[in-house]
């Protein structure tokens, strides 16, 4: 996966959270009808008037349409040598990075050693608003720290040997 600027790295939008979700929601209405339900002679018989298996049953349906959804969109970030390209659905926001301003990286708290609460602004010339990325919310949240890192330290080169 490369371009004319060389080397194409992509960092997928974690999903996980929506698998994980939907599993334990149809686990749980599973669990309920067999609670619910009723053994017969050998025979099992469910209980269809009980207005939880139909809450439990539109919640499974909400989830599974909202992974089905974010499967969809396909959200991820490339990153190449001259630019950041964040792509949702058929949305794609390139930035050049020498159209960016400034990388600004939370800071690292001792308590929280991993990259879950760190949040990524990325200043760009003629906006107004940041881009801001959650790397948690990526897959290989350590390796796009790097390539985040690795491109603020390119705009600190640049702006120092200007």
């Amino acid at each position: 996966m490369t371009n004319e600027s060389g080397v194409k790295r992509i960092y997928k939008y974690n999903l996980s959270f929506y698998y994980q979700s939907t599993i334990i929601y149809f686990v749980a209405l599973l669990l309920y009808a067999l609670v619910k339900g009723e053994f017969i002679e050998g025979s099992f018989k469910l209980i269809t008037k009980d207005p939880v298996i139909y809450f439990f049953l539109l919640i499974v349906l909400i989830s599974i349409a909202s992974l089905l959804y974010n499967i969809y969109l396909n959200r991820h970030i490339e990153i190449t040598d001259s630019q950041i390209i964040f792509k949702k659905g058929s949305k794609v926001r390139t930035i050049n990075i020498n159209d960016i301003i400034n990388i600004a990286l939370a800071k690292e708290r001792k308590r929280f050693k991993k990259y879950s609460l760190r949040i990524v602004r990325i200043k760009v010339r003629n906006r107004r608003m940041p881009f801001i990325i959650l790397p948690y919310d990526y897959e290989n949240k350590t390796a796009l720290m790097e390539a985040l890192k690795e491109i603020k330290n390119k705009l600190m080169n640049r702006e120092g040997n200007v």
